[in-house]
Parts: structure tokens; sequence; C-alpha cells
């Protein structure tokens, strides 16, 4: 049994991740795959030589790099926590759902495009988790088939997002709702903030929990980011603020959607 590590430069959220999944959940060699979003650390427990997988994952342009490979007992594999994470995940994944239906709602109410958008960005974090519950347990198959749909998705609700933001720039009718954009986007913090306290109570290793801490703590600074603009409405009686911070959250959900339909098609 051999254990391999790499270093991979461009792995900075759970899309890479997945995209690395895929590329190697045909090598019967590989026992266990751990990744470190924020080290950008992948570790491969194989039986055979490393040179396919190396060469499979060089192959996705990540700027991957190896850094070495050691020889360890069958007694060194880490221990499985999949179970545990798939729990964790379903419940972040309900969380972040929920709050998509309360933001879009809201954020249609209080005519907030930060309120829309954000509620778009924590539809696209659904999505993510349910292709790592996907990860731990589906084909191959299925993987690409929901990593492309909910990709396409995505990509589609950004579009008309950008195309509503452009509208509402060059119209400027209604100024939103400051308070309903700040008290909503104050829950929401709340939420991601239990999310991410759930999440930090794993011990696992994987980036099935690793990048999701990143992306619930991403979305932490993003609910601020709508509180500001909030208050910037209330304060200069414009929605420009908004706007801004709408097109800041689209941006990130389109990079996300662009991502994960790479990886569908890997």
């Amino acid at each position: 049994m051999f254990r391999t590590e790499f270093h991979i430069k461009e792995m900075d959220c759970q899309a890479e991740e997945q995209l690395i999944r895929m590329k190697l959940a045909d090598f019967s060699s590989i026992k266990k795959l751990l990744f470190e979003i924020e080290n950008r650390k992948l570790i491969v427990v194989h039986t055979t030589d490393i040179e396919e997988i190396n060469e499979a994952i060089n192959s996705l342009d990540l700027g991957s790099s190896l850094v070495e490979t050691i020889e360890i007992s069958d007694g060194e594999l880490y221990e499985d926590n999949d179970s545990i994470d798939a729990k964790l995940l379903w419940l972040v994944l309900g969380i972040n759902f929920s709050f998509f239906v309360v933001e879009i709602l809201f954020g249609l109410l209080s005519n907030s495009m930060g309120l829309v958008a954000d509620s778009l960005d924590m539809l696209a974090d659904a999505f993510v988790y349910g292709l790592s519950l996907y990860a731990i347990s589906g084909t191959l198959i299925v993987k690409k088939r929901i990593a492309g749909i909910s990709g396409i998705f995505q990509m589609i609700l950004a579009f008309l997002g950008f195309v509503e933001v452009v509208r509402r720039f060059i119209g400027m009718e209604t100024v939103p709702d400051p308070l309903i954009m700040i008290v909503v986007s104050v829950f929401a913090l709340i939420a991601n903030s239990i999310s991410l306290v759930i999440l930090n109570r794993s011990k696992s290793k994987e980036v099935h929990i690793k990048s999701s801490q990143i992306f619930t703590s991403n979305d932490v600074i993003v609910n601020i980011g709508v509180i500001i603009a909030g208050i910037l409405v209330f304060v200069f009686k414009s929605g420009i603020p908004d706007l801004i911070v709408g097109i800041i959250v689209f941006s990130l959900v389109l990079r996300g959607a662009i991502r994960i339909i790479t990886l569908a098609k890997a």
C-alpha cells in the first residue's frame, strides 16, 4: 500500500475536489482520497504505481505537482467517516436550501437584488453539498448528470440575475427595503454561523467537510456584505449599493457554475 501526496495549486474550492474525484473514479487501485483545500493538498492511498494517477491529475490543468510517495501498512489507512460526513452535509444542505427559499421570497418582496443573489448563492452551495453526498456513495454516471444539470441551472440563474441587475441600473425605479435586507441577512448570517459550528464538530480531514467549512465561511462574508449594502441603501436612499452586491454575488454563482460544468465534462 502506498500514500502519495500532491500539491494542487488551483484547488481552492469544492468544485475542484469533485473534478478530481470524477477523474480518478475509474482507478480501482485507489483506496482513499483525502483533500485539504486550505493547504491545496491531496493525499492518495493506492496499491499500484502512481504514474497513471499522476497523469490523470495533471490532465486537469490545476497546477498539480507530486510531493512524495511512501509505503504504508494496511493498518495506516484513514478511518472512514463517510456516514458522519453524510449526516453533516445533509444538515447543512437543508439549512442552505431553506434559506434559499426564505431569501428569494423576501428578496422579491423587498425588491433587493442583494438578497436574491445571496439566495441563489445558497442554492448553489446546496447543489455542491448534494454533489459531495453523491461523491461519497454515488456512481460516476450519476455524479456527472447531477453536476451537469446543477451547473447549467446555476449558470441560467446567474445570467438572468445579471440581466435584471442591468435593467435596474438603467431604470433605478425602486429603492429596495433596507430593513428587510438587513433583518433577513442577519438571520441568514445566524444560519450560516450555525452551519459552521456543525461542520467544525467533524474531525474528518476529507474535503466534504473542509471545503464545506470554506464555503460556509464565504457565505458569512456575503451575508455581512448584504447587511452593509442594506445600511448604505438606508443612509443614501439609493439602490446602487444593493445592485453592486448583487453583481458580486452573481459573479460568484457564475464562477461556481462554470467549474461544475467543467467537472461534468471531465
